[in-house]
């Protein structure tokens, strides 16, 4: 989603022989990039709330969430009429 959207260029698998590292290529505009916690549930028309609560104005960044068909932009899922989990918010 964030490479989708220009906050990441490129990202890679490096094993280390242990778990793995991914080395991500930052696109230089990321202010802030945190989880959600506790993952709150969200219905289709509730995400104006939590824009409000998580991104600084209303057309920069975008709330990552989880919803019954894949992980999306909440945009997306406005759009596609689902409501979800929020995972996290980058702007």
């Amino acid at each position: 989603m964030m490479q989708k959207h220009g906050y990441i260029s490129s990202f890679e698998f490096v094993e280390d022989g242990r778990e793995g590292v991914y080395k991500i290529q930052l696109a230089g505009k990321i202010n802030e990039c945190r989880a959600i916690k506790p993952r709150h549930a969200v219905k289709k028309d509730e995400f104006e709330k939590f824009e409000k609560r998580y991104l600084p104005s209303k057309d920069i960044g975008i709330l990552i969430v989880s919803t019954p068909k894949g992980v999306t932009t909440h945009k997306d899922a406005k759009q596609s009429g689902m409501g979800g989990r929020l995972l996290a918010f980058v702007y």
